[in-house]
């Protein structure tokens, strides 16, 4: 195992830097997230930095970069207060990753990319439709983070769309069952299987599996 300082990293060629930071956190969950301005023009982004931050109240956030390198998602939250998270399959997974292009804010990433804008009455935001899991929110608050010039957007869910076969009795989204994939670093995608499921841990108890 070779030991890296940061300072070693810091004198890396900027691209190379950039691959290695970012595969270095690990495996993370991808999405498109689907926005639409005042004037109802589309917008869809591809964001590998989603997490949960709590089940009661139900909170989703997300990181969005610096304003002046990502700006129409953000703009769009800002102006409506609603927005969809869609889970990436492999049969669209080139079409997903093309969304990190940096289109001109007219131009729809749904139009460019092939992907279908699914319109539904319970959000102004389109989904995506050949997403198999796929959600809305309502903005919550954004926060700014002063040292990288980032902001966390913090969302609350509003409608789900899951397919039936992934959930299971207990309440646990089985989310390989869809296929839905995982990235690794900025342009790496991966598909998941489910390795086990154990009980509650609690001191000086064996969990059990919940799988067998």
């Amino acid at each position: 195992m070779k030991h890296y300082t940061i300072e070693e990293v810091k004198s890396w060629d900027r691209f190379y830097r950039g691959n290695f930071i970012n595969s270095i956190s690990g495996f993370k969950s991808v999405s498109l997230i689907g926005t639409v301005d005042q004037d109802n023009n589309a917008n869809l982004a591809i964001f590998s930095n989603i997490v949960h931050l709590g089940a009661d109240p139900a909170l989703i956030g997300f990181i969005n970069r610096p304003r002046e390198a990502s700006p129409h998602t953000l703009a769009n939250i800002e102006s409506t207060h609603c927005y969809t998270i869609n889970h990436i399959q492999e049969e669209f997974v080139e079409k997903a990753h093309q969304t990190s292009a940096k289109y001109d804010s007219k131009e729809s990433e749904f139009d460019k990319t092939g992907l279908t804008p699914l319109w539904t009455d319970d959000s102004k935001a389109p989904y995506v439709k050949e997403s198999k899991v796929r959600y809305a929110l309502e903005l919550q608050e954004i926060i700014p983070l002063k040292k990288n010039n980032t902001f966390l957007v913090v969302g609350s869910l509003k409608d789900i769309y899951v397919p039936k076969v992934a959930v299971q009795p207990d309440g646990f989204v089985d989310l390989s069952s869809v296929g839905t994939l995982t990235s690794l670093g900025l342009d790496g995608y991966y598909k998941t299987s489910l390795l086990s499921r154990y009980s509650y841990a609690k001191p000086n108890l064996q969990p059990a599996r919940l799988d067998n």
